[in-house]
């Protein structure tokens, strides 16, 4: 599969993981081109770390692993929706997704 279209824009989009069966939004994180690709191959969620520069498979040192259930790309294919199955918590900080601060509330 070529992958160049999602990347035209950017070297890097965002990916909206979302619960497949409750479709509950988990979290969002960046993808490139080889990570997508690993995505793919493996059947689990990898992305590149902003902030390390590097790829990382969702839950490969937690536990908390993503199995991708379905991927679709938005109208441009430049951001991704992707479908999983959670185990575990899918944030870092414990918590069952990454939003978890509303707004308005003394946690700003």
């Amino acid at each position: 599969m070529n992958l160049t279209k999602y990347f035209q824009k950017s070297e890097l989009i965002p990916a909206i993981i979302q619960e497949a069966q409750t479709g509950e939004v988990l979290m969002l994180a960046y993808m490139n081109e080889q990570s997508l690709s690993k995505t793919l191959e493996s059947g689990y969620t990898w992305f590149w770390s902003r902030s390390r520069s590097e790829l990382w498979n969702k839950g490969a040192t937690s536990g908390n692993t993503q199995e991708v259930v379905e991927i679709y790309a938005d109208c441009d294919y430049d951001t991704l929706l992707i479908k999983v199955k959670q185990k575990g918590a899918a944030c870092h900080t414990g918590e069952k997704n990454c939003f978890f601060n509303k707004l308005g509330e003394s946690n700003e």
